[in-house]
């Protein structure tokens, strides 16, 4: 009756990242679920499962190695712990551009008080940059391995990854051959290249930017052949034109040709930077979006494809189950998992509403079961804070014989006894077990507990204890219960 929901809410709906470590984590301490008993077998198919639904989740591709080992290696590359320390090597890699030789980097940047830049000694960065070819060379190794020699050849990216590793590690020999008195280090050029393959935010920008340049490309358009011979000259004079600095050695050839050619420049010069510009954002804009909408249909192509695989090695599980142990096993389980609160509610369902026959009952359950009253609940306890900041601020000026706690105490009992009827009605809707499954109720009971057993301390003292002589000591004991049922007041709301 528990688990029933549960394993369908994570296979069919796939409750998302609280499903996903949620079985992950079953599969760590060896659990496996089957109707409403929970088995401790660490099958091989469930293990493959849990990978399936994992890269379902998280739009990854599930062409990789399941065995036993690959699995494990799997789980630890893509560790937040591995993608942490790469994103550190490459942050590394990225910063030796600060301090390598001819850097200008200094503690000050005017010219009149600043020092040399440290120019640091041969070996020193380059042991570093070594350290991290070394974590770069066991990444491309670990990625290579885990999707194989089949899907290797297929992927582009690690492929220049390598050529770039190996250009830079033969660039980084010469540098230590010649004692780093060269002046041109390539692998300093391809060092971005770490970044851009590690990012896939970065890779769709490059891609984009590839298929936005054939738009750009009039091939069809031949009026360009006679000033716009090529590219970069191309650019160059359209630079000169929206920058208005000579215009005359851009315009002068062609208006010397025929005067008409005047109307293209003037209206070029007059409205480029209004619309060309522009036009050029819509253009990427353009490509960006429609790559946008192929990479969103690809990456629910794999989701859908990681929730058929996910089934298919379902279908191929058996029956075997040893050790059996009941749902208490499965709670324990789920508290000694390391996960977001709000992953562990999305998992456990809380104790079910007594179910009443009377209607009026059932209406009573609807009506202050309902989120809106506990909405209605906050918005007392902020007026009950309100109130005491205003009786506050009326009583701060006056010596304590001088103040009316009267009226301070008929607050009190009007917001108590508004809180006490609160959590009443809000068992009798949920019923004590769901009541107390929340920490929000648990928490908001024993702050009225709290708050009924003060005030009827104050009460006590006030009417029993009352002596005309011993009114100053009296209204300081009663004033410090004020102030503590005030604190608590404010934590309540």
């Amino acid at each position: 009756r528990f688990l029933d929901p549960v394993i369908s809410q994570l296979l069919v709906a796939g409750s998302g990242k609280a499903g996903v470590q949620f079985l992950s984590s079953l599969a760590t301490f060896g659990w496996e679920i089957s109707g409403d008993q929970i088995y401790l077998r660490c099958v091989m198919p469930f293990w493959k499962w849990i990978f399936i639904s994992r890269e379902r989740i998280t739009y990854r591709s599930i062409n990789h190695r399941v065995d036993s080992k690959s699995l494990w290696l799997y789980r630890w590359y893509y560790s937040r712990t591995c993608q942490w320390i790469l994103g550190l090597i490459i942050t590394i890699i990225l910063a030796l551009a600060f301090i390598e030789n001819p850097s200008s980097l200094t503690i000050t940047s005017d010219v009149r008080y600043r020092l040399p830049a440290w120019n640091p000694p041969c070996g020193l960065t380059e042991s570093v940059e070594l350290l991290c070819f070394l974590v770069f060379a066991v990444d491309v190794s670990v990625k290579s391995y885990l999707i194989g020699w089949a899907e290797f050849w297929k992927n582009k990216w690690l492929m220049a990854y390598i050529l770039t590793l190996v250009i830079s590690l033969a660039d980084w020999i010469v540098s230590l051959s010649f004692f780093c008195t060269e002046n041109v280090r390539i692998r300093r050029i391809l060092r971005p290249f770490f970044l851009l393959q590690n990012s896939s935010m970065m890779k769709k920008t490059l891609k984009s930017i590839n298929s936005t340049l054939p738009e750009m490309d009039g091939q069809q358009d031949k009026e360009w052949v006679g000033y716009f011979r090529n590219l970069p000259d191309s650019l160059t004079s359209l630079l000169v034109l929206l920058t208005t600095a000579n215009n005359p050695d851009v315009m002068i050839p062609a208006y010397s040709k025929n005067r008409a050619y005047s109307i293209f420049f003037i209206l070029f010069t007059v409205l480029g930077n209004l619309f060309l510009m522009n036009l050029l954002t819509a253009i990427i804009y353009n490509q960006f979006r429609g790559y946008l909408l192929k990479s969103v249909q690809s990456s629910l192509f794999r989701r859908r494809l990681g929730i058929r695989a996910a089934f298919e090695v379902l279908s191929s599980l058996r029956e075997t189950p040893a050790n059996t142990q009941h749902i208490g096993a499965l709670l324990q389980v789920l508290q000694k998992v390391e996960m977001d609160s709000r992953c562990k509610q999305a998992i456990m369902r809380h104790p079910p509403s007594p179910e009443y026959q009377s209607q009026f009952m059932q209406k009573m359950q609807f009506a202050f079961g309902h989120p809106y009253f506990g909405y209605l609940g906050n918005v007392v306890a902020l007026a009950n804070i309100v109130s005491i900041c205003v009786v506050l601020v009326m009583d701060a000026d006056k010596q304590p014989s001088e103040r009316d706690d009267f009226f301070l105490g008929a607050i009190n009992c009007f917001f108590i006894l508004y809180y006490l009827l609160e959590m009443l009605l809000k068992i009798l809707a949920m019923g004590l077990k769901r009541y107390l499954s929340y920490p929000s109720n648990r928490f908001d009971g024993l702050l009225t507990v709290i708050l009924l057993v003060i005030f009827l301390v104050v009460v006590i003292v006030v009417v029993t204890l009352y002596k005309p002589e011993t009114h100053m000591a009296d209204g300081q004991s009663h004033g410090e219960c004020n102030a503590l049922y005030i604190l608590l007041c404010v934590t309540a709301g």
